[in-house]
């Protein structure tokens, strides 16, 4: 279904800038929480365009989608109606790190998302690009190159790769976000002109090959799960979900000695060795040409095939993304074994574009020096269509809320969400590189797995306004049925059965028939909650510290300046990163619980009397230590 043609107002509450992933999550949320929301991006028809691999998911970015949808998003809904292979990742391992997956058809997702935005009643799509954002001090415009101008009180912006874009094949320069697309050239001076710091930062893409000219024989076919997990939990509440399309494989390949040496040869023709790319790639993802020269003693380098979709020749050639000249490239992929006749559709390409350092950005995700200025997605320093989707939903529940006139922020601590510890992260340890979400960056990954992120958000949705009332149902009724199946558990003496490592559900089932009648889904959550249930009371103590810490909020308009004691690297630290809490200020890089101490004195001295505030510092002193030691071990 294509989006509404509205007619064009002159005012909105708020103003999304980009269609991507961000922007739609962010639209999607401030829409229906009933915002006056206008989304203006370039071409209306790449709205929700995968722009790199057509996949949503995997490890610790599965879990994120889950959480987006949790709270009433739209990734997870938009990801089981168009996915063409479901795979859950790391199962060798525990379920804190089992990673969802799906691959998608690229084309049919981004009408997917298009027709979901297409719901939101107060929703305008408005084909244009912003030149400028007027703010005196606060947001009250944007101007568009053409010279309109809409008033608005808040802004997202959610550029992605689109900022002064420029793409790299070889010596080849193109300016532009993604092929076939031109680059916003005017927003960043606006950007720079409102105080805010920029920088640089570099993705790259593989070359894309017809389907027709692959010899299949000779990879290694990898099929989904039979089984399929969604990502939704409207469709998991469904015993008798499948998924809506045809599914597809994958294949599996690799390269050889002989592409690495013409690599190697060429390496003064990669624009990121002959200094044409002076911006940072992300390290987690490698062009083939880093992989190469990082590890020099590797012979081989996996690949895998990915379709496209199921009404396109394109297959996705994943794991040798590169900016190579397209000669190199066209001999690099000749010599993969099966893809000797390999016709590419198109080359590999790297793309530079401008970002915001983070550190510039509140946990609510909007700018410290502007009010009612929200960032959220590439713009922010991160990589990937999830990260930028749960950035997405935040800011534009933020942004609703600011509009309304709201003090309380919409803001998720590490405890609670993956999400919350990508925002936490960016704010307090500002990337370097592309910022990319890992199970390893979660010290509380036991609790926030992908099967449970309903029950720790879809409350927290419904309390903000995200969860309509049959999302809400179905829930209730889950978690009803959760409730009696462990009853019945207990009442049967299945429990201390379970804890046991080696016994599975099948097993107990067999020695317990009233287990058999419990829902799969709602066994496997509670065969996960019983097996890890001291870990999980372990870490329940941790974060009971934890929120210690994070209940300590620190005034925005702290003057650390003024805090006698405090080092000068602390001081310099602490007025950069502002942190919210003595928690958030302990993860900033450089802080030491003795840093720590001082500012709950100098706190606690503002709040009460010098001899109670030396009381307090003591116990602050401690909770800070505490809070030290187990981050380290949770990192």
């Amino acid at each position: 279904m294509p989006l509404p043609k509205i007619p064009l107002s002159t005012y909105y509450d708020i103003i999304i800038i980009g269609g991507g992933h961000a922007g739609a999550e962010a639209a999607w949320a401030a829409s229906r929480l009933g915002a006056r929301v206008a989304m203006i991006t370039m071409d209306p028809s790449r709205i929700g365009q995968m722009s790199c691999n057509p996949a949503i998911g995997g490890l610790a970015k599965g879990q994120m989608v889950r959480e987006i949808d949790a709270l009433g998003g739209l990734m997870g809904l938009a990801t089981d109606a168009t996915g063409i292979q479901f795979r859950m990742l790391n199962r060798s391992k525990g379920p804190a790190v089992w990673g969802p997956r799906a691959q998608a058809d690229k084309y049919k997702y981004a009408r997917q998302v298009q027709h979901l935005l297409g719901t939101c009643p107060n929703l305008t799509i408005v084909p244009g690009e912003v030149a400028e954002i007027l703010a005196a001090p606060a947001v009250g415009a944007v101007l568009l190159k053409d010279g309109l101008r809409i008033d608005c009180r808040a802004v997202v912006v959610t550029t992605g790769t689109f900022l002064r874009g420029l793409m790299h094949t070889g010596q080849s320069q193109t300016a532009g976000g993604r092929v076939g697309e031109a680059a916003a050239t005017g927003l960043s001076a606006s950007l720079q002109n409102l105080g805010l710091e920029m920088g640089r930062l570099k993705t790259g893409t593989p070359p894309r090959l017809h389907r027709a000219s692959i010899d299949f024989s000779a990879f290694e076919p990898q099929p989904g799960d039979e089984r399929p997990m969604p990502f939704s939990y409207l469709n998991e509440y469904r015993r008798d979900w499948s998924p809506p399309l045809p599914q597809v494989r994958c294949w599996i390949g690799g390269t050889n000695e002989r592409i690495h040496e013409i690599i190697r040869e060429n390496l003064h023709r990669a624009p990121m060795y002959s200094g044409q790319i002076r911006s940072t790639g992300p390290r987690y993802c490698p062009s083939i040409e880093d992989k190469v020269v990082r590890f020099a003693d590797r012979t081989r380098h996996q690949i895998f095939l990915e379709p496209e979709g199921l009404d396109t020749d394109e297959i996705y050639c994943n794991g040798i993304s590169t900016s190579l000249p397209a000669d190199v490239q066209e001999r690099i992929v000749r010599l993969i074994p099966g893809l000797e006749n390999a016709r590419v559709l198109r080359w590999g390409y790297a793309v530079e574009y401008d970002m915001v350092w983070p550190t510039q950005i509140q946990s609510s995700l909007q700018t410290k020096r502007v009010a009612g200025l929200f960032l959220a997605g590439q713009i922010n320093g991160t990589s990937g269509y999830e990260e930028a989707a749960a950035q997405g939903i935040v800011a534009g529940v933020n942004a609703a809320k600011y509009v309304r006139g709201q003090e309380s922020d919409f803001i998720l601590r590490r405890d609670q969400a993956y999400i919350g510890v990508l925002i936490d992260d960016l704010v307090t340890k500002p990337p370097t590189e592309p910022y990319r979400m890992f199970t390893s960056r979660a010290e509380h990954r036991l609790q926030l797995r992908s099967d449970n992120a309903d029950e720790r958000l879809t409350p927290l949705g419904r309390e903000i306004g995200l969860v309509d009332d049959g999302r809400w149902s179905s829930f209730t009724a889950r978690r009803e049925a959760m409730a009696a199946a462990a009853v019945l558990l207990g009442k049967v003496g299945a429990e201390d059965h379970l804890r046991r490592a080696d016994v599975d559900w099948k097993e107990l089932a067999a020695r317990f028939p009233e287990a058999a009648a419990i829902e799969p889904a709602i066994a496997a959550r509670l065969e996960t909650r019983l097996k890890y249930q001291g870990y999980i009371a372990r870490q329940d103590r941790q974060i009971e510290r934890f929120a210690k810490m994070e209940s300590k909020l620190i005034p925005t308009a702290m003057d650390y300046s003024q805090i006698a004691g405090l080092r000068n690297e602390a001081r310099q630290k602490l007025a950069r990163f502002t942190p919210r809490s003595l928690g958030q200020a302990l993860r900033i890089s450089g802080i030491t619980p003795a840093d720590l101490t001082v500012l709950a004195i100098h706190l606690d001295r503002v709040r009460r009397t010098v001899p109670e505030a030396q009381g307090e510092a003591s116990a602050a002193e401690g909770e800070a230590s505490v809070a030290e030691g187990e981050a380290s071990a949770g990192a």
